[in-house]
This record gives structure tokens, C-alpha cells and sequence, in this order.
């Protein structure tokens, strides 16, 4: 379970602040939950997976947040992030395993 936890962390991140922030219509809050989030998962990664994947994979993480807004603009908002979570779970399935 705990080689899931990083891809959960970062899941949850991009749905929950993307929801913490239109259901509040706070932005700032929602963006503390994607922080608190991509920090964990950034935590889990670097424990597993070293440091220059962890860099990577928080790259990826903030690149898809990013990259929701624009998409949003053709997909709708929640198909936008449910895409860019699809693509930075992979990711971090992919990459974010232990070393050997």
C-alpha cells in the first residue's frame, strides 16, 4: 500500500484542490490543498525513487495543473483534470517505484 501512497497524494491534490476551490470559491485554499498534497507525494517519491525522480515527477504534477486550464478551455473543467490526474498517475505508477 504504501508504493501507492505518492499517487494517491498526488491524485488527491489535483481533484481535491480543483473541488476545494470551486466548491469554496476560494482559489488560495485550493491551492494549499494541491501544495500540501504535491508535498507528500513529493516526499514519497523521493523516498522510493531518489531525488532527481521526485524533481521529475513534481515537475509533471505542476505541469498538469497547468496544463488543466488550458484544456479545460475544449474538454470542460472536470474532464480537463480528470485527464491530467489520468496522466500524472501513470506517471508516478511508471516512475515512481523503488530503486533497485
Amino acid at each position: 500500500m504504501s508504493a501507492l501512497l505518492p499517487t494517491l497524494f498526488s491524485t488527491a491534490g489535483l481533484i481535491g484542490g480543483f473541488q476545494t476551490a470551486r466548491a469554496t470559491k476560494n482559489r488560495p485554499l485550493g491551492g494549499a490543498v494541491l501544495g500540501l498534497a504535491g508535498l507528500a507525494a513529493f516526499a514519497g517519491w523521493r523516498k522510493r525513487a531518489g531525488t532527481g525522480t521526485a524533481v521529475a515527477l513534481a515537475a509533471t504534477y505542476l505541469g498538469a495543473f497547468g496544463a488543466s486550464h488550458p484544456l479545460a478551455k475544449k474538454l470542460g473543467a472536470w474532464p480537463a483534470v480528470y485527464t491530467v490526474t489520468g496522466a500524472t498517475a501513470l506517471a508516478s505508477l511508471l516512475l515512481g517505484r523503488t530503486r533497485k
